[in-house]
């Protein structure tokens, strides 16, 4: 006999709130993509730089991806 759960809920709340996080907006998604591209070329200064610009721009009202809990 299989449970159910009710619509839209997830059997894994810790996995509901990564699904989420996987979903940046495009200004989000550009800094994490160049911040793993310094990483990879052992350019830790842009990385670095590029992790300051993503929390300042998480910390603007311009980002639309949701807020992790």
């Amino acid at each position: 006999m299989s449970a159910q759960r009710p619509e839209g809920r997830s059997a894994n709340p810790e996995l509901a709130a990564s699904v989420t996080q996987l979903n940046p907006c495009a200004p989000c998604h550009h800094l994490t993509l160049a911040e793993a591209e310094a990483n990879a070329a052992y350019d830790w200064s842009k990385a670095t730089d590029c992790r300051v610009l993503l929390k300042r721009h998480q910390a603007t009202g311009e980002c639309s991806a949701p807020e992790p809990e």
